[in-house]
């Protein structure tokens, strides 16, 4: 698959079948954060990748809409310094997010963002240092529903590029 078609046909994917990724796929997502782009190639991110059921769980409480969490197969917490300090870090953040998620579409890999706002609760179910933020996790896991690996795109799924770019001015 090439990068064209994994950005046009990647959909978010809530629900995942009971099985785990093998140790290849799950580095090769972990590879693709750590190799994207970052301002002034700082890297500022951690990640923690999370497999244990009773972690994800608990974590899948720390968001309205994180309760996908819980039925992953893996789950990335995006760690960053202060995320108010800088623009840049959560932008760097967006990037490794999507780079990974792109890598696990590629692989047949089902994922979607989740919003952590109980940070401090967070905090302890992963037990990270206080200079250190969490803000977003990924889930990950073979799609429960596999059609949606080959569902074309939805008619009016995004608004067309003539309502969202302005050329040379606004």
């Amino acid at each position: 698959m090439n990068v064209l078609d994994a950005i046009r046909t990647k959909r978010a994917v809530r629900k995942f079948k009971d099985a785990p990724l093998p140790e290849e796929v799950v580095r090769t997502i972990l590879n693709a954060g750590r190799r994207s782009q970052s301002s002034k190639n700082e890297q500022a991110w951690q990640f923690i990748a999370i497999r244990d059921k009773a972690i994800l769980k608990a974590l899948s409480e720390c968001g309205t809409w994180a309760g996908h969490l819980a039925g992953a197969a893996l789950g990335v917490a995006i760690l960053t310094p202060d995320p108010t300090a800088k623009f840049q870090t959560m932008f760097d953040a967006g990037q490794a997010a999507a780079f990974m998620q792109l890598a696990a579409w590629e692989l047949g890999v089902g994922s979607v963002p989740a919003s952590i706002y109980e940070f401090e609760k967070a905090r302890e179910i992963l037990g990270f240092p206080p200079e250190w933020h969490l803000r977003i996790a990924l889930s990950f896991g073979y799609p429960l529903e596999e059609e949606k690996l080959s569902a074309p795109p939805k008619r009016g799924g995004r608004r067309p590029l003539e309502e969202v770019v302005h050329w040379d001015r606004w």
